[in-house]
């Protein structure tokens, strides 16, 4: 109950011209293994009944251990920058985070290169958290 409000805050922020999604089937390519359900997703799109590329932002919620949450939100980093070129929509970035709603770690996938932010950002700190999913979609906005 956490995570929601947050996202729609920054889809409020963007005027309600990006999209926020959660708990919707992500299926991109089964073979690869990059088919399931994400927790978040945040596209540019202003459709709201699918999801539409270009996806920019994914966000996976642990329980309870953030590092239990980094290989399956890069999975569906990988999978949104399929999505994402599919759709004919090269977006230079895909964004992803972890969060157990109290604290948060970013990733970020660009080309073939997953970097993460080794920082965790505290819900205290809501404005940093706030910032840094703004940025990343003011970044991505053509």
């Amino acid at each position: 109950m956490i995570i929601s409000p947050i996202l729609l805050e920054i889809r409020r922020k963007f005027n309600y011209e990006i999209s926020f999604f959660s708990g919707v089937d992500f299926t991109v390519d089964s073979q690869r293994g990059l088919n399931g359900f994400c927790d978040f997703i945040l596209s540019l799109s202003s459709e709201q009944l699918l999801v539409r590329s270009p996806v920019i932002v994914l966000v996976e919620s642990k329980n309870e251990n953030l590092r239990s949450g980094l290989a399956q939100c890069i999975a569906e980093m990988v999978a949104a920058q399929l999505f994402n070129e599919r759709g004919g929509n090269q977006i230079k970035a895909i964004y992803g985070a972890v969060t157990i709603g109290t604290i948060w770690q970013f990733l970020k996938l660009q080309e073939n290169i997953v970097s993460i932010d080794l920082s965790e950002y505290y819900i205290k700190d809501i404005k940093k958290i706030l910032g840094i999913l703004y940025s990343a979609i003011a970044q991505s906005k053509p």
